[in-house]
């Protein structure tokens, strides 16, 4: 290594020397000051929190253990991402001096083809949520990881290139999250070995994944996955109602997303979420939305009314009991929403048109038209409806407010609008 690369080198102490130093660091909430080691190079005093973010400083060695010691006594949670740490041993250098340490973030780091050995794993054994996005991070490491942290529960694998899941003869009954999002996988077979591997699973994440089906039977859902409450397909391959189907043999499944799979693209977005739903009676949450008891009868309703002309070859097996539940449903009737009009005779002065009126127009509305296709006075006119077929008995009325609805006067082919202008009154003394 020449000398150019040597002054590459930062180490971890040297980072939080300069990051936590007063002049860069001001004191606060949640900041514990502490005083230097008698002979540290570190400035005389940090200011450091409880969470490190480190992330992106060109870190890749640990520094001089006994100054990691010295002040990251009381430190909770670290984030390494985005430096140079290639070097399980450097790493293990600096965890090893953070005894309370519970969240280890080291993603973008260079880690491929980097093994930790089992010997070096105990000084993770504290770590609760572990993130290793795009590493590249061997499964042989990941299983030495998890099999020396007792307490994990979290696990952040994403963007790593995964396309075969690797076993191991020791899982992690503590892990309850499992994010892989945006790797290779594509066959359930390799999905299923997390239920070996995470036996105490809640939470699944596999969106961006390539993921085509879902294959296993009840029993062997039921027993892989007995504890897992949310799955996540968004962007996956699944193309089968089938597929949708299976996901019911998780016993205690309560949330799902899956959007933006093959299946649902021929739909509408209140297609998707109604077909999805119908078929999901226990899920509770759906595509990160709440699910109210009104919403699942709506969308069970459409879904009978969907396939009831469907040919019986064609039915999904949740039809049958769908109809069991609230029979045969007549269809929706049609609901003509286009926009009404009607055609009156407009009458001012002498003059009479035929105008045909938009319906849901306001009477404000209707004034400025008429304005404009009469060549009306600007300085303010009034309008009079004329029913033809109860004149005689109603007389013409006023349409004085401006805002109301067309529609709301019954307003009908052949009837009059008048048009007179309006005449402001003056009174005087002598008018009293």
């Amino acid at each position: 290594m020449d000398s150019s690369d040597e002054e590459e080198v930062r180490t971890f102490v040297e980072v939080i020397s300069e990051k936590y130093n007063p002049e860069n660091f001001p004191y606060g909430q949640g900041v514990v000051v502490l005083p230097s080691p008698p002979g540290s190079p570190v400035k005389d005093r940090l200011f450091l929190p409880s969470f490190l973010v480190l992330n992106g400083c060109g870190i890749s060695r640990a520094g001089d253990r006994s100054d990691i010691a010295a002040f990251c006594g009381h430190v909770l949670e670290l984030d390494l991402s985005h430096n140079q740490l290639s070097d399980w041993g450097e790493i293990g250098s600096i965890v090893s001096n953070i005894p309370h340490l519970n969240f280890l973030n080291l993603s973008m780091n260079p880690l491929s083809g980097m093994q930790l050995q089992p010997s070096m794993a105990d000084v993770f054994s504290r770590v609760r949520r572990l993130v290793l996005i795009n590493t590249q991070v061997s499964w042989d490491t990941v299983h030495t990881l998890t099999q020396h942290t007792p307490q994990l529960k979290e696990l952040f694998l994403c963007l790593n290139g995964y396309n075969t899941v690797s076993e191991s003869q020791t899982s992690c009954p503590s892990l309850s999250l499992l994010q892989i999002t945006d790797n290779q996988l594509q066959d359930w077979a390799e999905v299923r070995k997390f239920g070996r591997l995470y036996p105490s699973l809640s939470t699944l994440v596999l969106a961006k994944n390539s993921v085509n089906s879902v294959e296993d039977t009840k029993e062997t859902l039921e027993r892989l996955f007995p504890n897992l409450r949310s799955i996540n397909l968004n962007n996956s391959g699944l193309s089968k109602w089938e597929d949708i189907e299976r996901l019911n043999f998780f016993p205690k499944l309560e949330e799902v997303k899956a959007q933006g799979i093959p299946l649902l693209q021929p739909y509408s977005s209140q297609e998707r979420r109604s077909l999805l739903l119908a078929q999901l009676p226990s899920v509770m949450v759906l595509n990160g939305g709440a699910v109210s008891d009104g919403e699942r009868e709506d969308a069970e309703r459409f879904f009978v009314r969907y396939y009831q002309d469907s040919p019986e070859q064609e039915l999904p097996q949740r039809y049958h009991a769908l109809v069991s539940k609230y029979g045969q449903l007549a269809p929706l009737a049609e609901v003509d929403l286009t926009p009404r009009s009607t055609v009156v005779e407009v009458r001012w002065g002498d003059r009479v048109e035929p105008v045909s009126l938009r319906l849901e127009q306001t009477v404000g509305d209707l004034k400025k038209h008429l304005r404009a296709l009469l060549q009306l006075p600007a300085n303010g006119i009034r309008l009079f409806h004329i029913d033809r077929e109860m004149s005689s008995v109603l007389g013409p009325e006023e349409l004085k407010c401006g805002f109301r609805a067309l529609h709301s006067y019954s307003i009908r082919d052949g009837d009059e609008i008048l048009v007179v202008p309006r005449v402001k009154t003056r009174c005087s003394s002598s008018d009293l």
